[in-house]
């Protein structure tokens, strides 16, 4: 093996580990969310932003990448495009938590299997990315599981539907930012710092918080809602940066299986023949999906061989 090879096993090691690490800490999310579920979900929403900010900036003084985000703050087009990233991460969080509060944790699990299919369909609108045949099934597979959901509820999964698109259209514009991926997660934190904490300081005025008025658990779980807010997403931010995308793509199936397998056998919420119908067609469209991005990139790595 040649100097090459064994610098880059290394790397593709370390970053299956921060991605694994990340999908896994998201996955088990949902305990974590029960255990605040007695707090308002704007409360658990705010001190993940608050308690976010210092754990964000400790890596970042570790990483020794400040100076991005002093650049950063004195650039007006970056700063309102992380106040836009800033907003939609803050619906999809709301989204989430509001959906495991309320028992809807298969909705969710069903919105991010569905999210690998919205990133593709945005990517053929906005980027007018070609789809081959195998992706344009796939999505169509998926908008027939949300047809399906639609006319069995009587209405929109909107659960479903917020929690791809919000995080898509999230990760679409994250792209533009000039910026490092924890370095705009402190960024995105620092703008949404100033409305969580004034939400928190108008609640502690009318003697409703759960932080200086709670218990002893209810302070520690608030304060933990940095880490588990900041530490996965880091994770998972080095960990992309050292996979190779395919690899990448394939492992974003661990969390919405893991949610999906503690919302019928934890939190025993109710799976009916529908919705069984409607996970089988977004599974067949991921299967399909997976087996078109393995084949392009097996031409890829073909054509490069040749080169």
């Amino acid at each position: 093996m040649n100097d090459r090879s064994q610098q880059a096993m290394p790397e593709a090691t370390r970053g299956f580990i921060f991605a694994m690490l990340a999908y896994v800490f998201w996955g088990l999310f949902p305990f974590y969310m029960k255990a605040v579920a007695h707090i308002p979900v704007v409360e658990v929403l705010a001190h993940r932003v608050i308690w976010s900010l210092p754990v964000a900036a400790v890596i970042l003084v570790f990483m020794g990448r400040t100076k991005d985000v002093a650049a950063a703050l004195r650039n007006p087009r970056t700063l309102i495009m992380a106040c836009l990233t800033a907003s939609l991460i803050t619906l999809n969080w709301g989204v989430y938590v509001w959906a495991i509060f309320n028992d809807h944790a298969l909705d969710a699990a069903l919105g991010y299997y569905i999210n690998p299919l919205v990133n593709v369909l945005l990517g053929a609108v906005f980027l007018k990315e070609r789809l081959n045949r195998a992706q344009l099934i796939a999505v169509f597979l998926a908008a027939a599981a949300v047809v399906l959901l639609t006319v069995e509820q009587g209405g929109l999964p909107w659960v479903s539907i917020i929690l791809p698109l919000s995080f898509g259209f999230y990760g679409f514009f994250r792209k533009s930012l000039p910026i490092g991926p924890s370095q705009g997660f402190m960024l995105e934190v620092i703008i949404l710092f100033i409305p969580a904490s004034a939400y928190a300081i108008w609640l502690y005025s009318q003697g409703q918080d759960h932080f200086v008025a709670g218990t002893s658990s209810d302070v520690v779980l608030l304060m933990l809602a940095g880490v588990v807010t900041a530490v996965p997403l880091i994770m998972y931010a080095t960990g992309a940066k050292l996979l190779r995308y395919t690899t990448l793509g394939l492992m974003q199936y661990i969390t919405p299986t893991m949610l999906f397998l503690i919302a019928v056998f934890a939190f025993k919420e109710p799976f009916n023949t529908t919705q069984l119908y409607a996970f089988a067609l977004i599974w067949a469209g991921l299967i399909l999906y997976t087996w078109s991005i393995l084949k392009e990139a097996r031409a890829d790595k073909a054509i490069a061989a040749k080169s």
